[in-house]
C-alpha cells in the first residue's frame, strides 16, 4: 500500500511540474532618429512608368498567392483598416506594384506616384487589386 501511495505522489508531482518558457522584456519608447543633411539629388524625369499588383486574402488571415518581391523603404498605407494579426494586403500590393514598376522601367525612383486600389469583398475571401503610374525618376548626381 506505501509503494502505491508513493508511486501516486510521485505521478502526481510529474503531472504538476512542468516545463515553462519565460519572456521577461522592457517597454521600450519608440527610437524616432531625425537625420537631415546638405546633399540634393539631381533627377531626371522621364516617361510614364506602371506596375500591377494582386494579392488574395482568406479569411483576413491568410495570403494566398500574391508577389514575393516589394520596394523597400517606403512606408505605404493602406486605405483598409482592421485586418486581423497586422497585415495590410493594400500596403504589400503597393509595395509590390512601385517594386514591378521600378525593376520593369529601370528607374531609380517614381515621381508622383499615384495607385489605383481596388478591393473586391465577398466576406471569407478578398482580392485586393492595386495599380501604380507615375513618372520614371532617374538620379542624374548627388551633390
Amino acid at each position: 500500500m506505501k509503494r502505491i501511495a508513493t508511486i501516486a505522489t510521485l505521478s502526481a508531482l510529474a503531472l504538476l511540474t512542468g516545463c515553462a518558457s519565460q519572456n521577461v522584456s522592457q517597454p521600450t519608447a519608440p527610437l524616432n532618429g531625425e537625420v537631415t543633411t546638405n546633399l540634393k539629388a539631381d533627377v531626371k524625369v522621364g516617361e510614364t512608368i506602371t506596375g500591377q499588383s494582386s494579392v488574395n486574402i482568406l479569411f483576413n488571415v491568410i495570403k494566398l498567392g500574391g508577389d514575393t518581391q516589394f520596394a523597400d523603404g517606403v512606408t505605404y498605407g493602406g486605405g483598409e483598416g482592421g485586418f486581423a494579426l497586422g497585415i495590410d494586403p493594400v500596403a504589400s500590393a503597393k509595395s509590390a506594384a512601385a517594386y514591378k514598376a521600378v525593376m520593369s522601367s529601370g528607374a531609380d525612383l517614381i515621381v508622383a506616384p499615384r495607385y489605383e486600389v481596388s478591393v473586391e469583398d465577398y466576406l471569407v475571401y478578398k482580392t485586393v487589386n492595386v495599380k501604380v503610374t507615375g513618372k520614371k525618376g532617374t538620379v542624374i548626381a548627388i551633390r
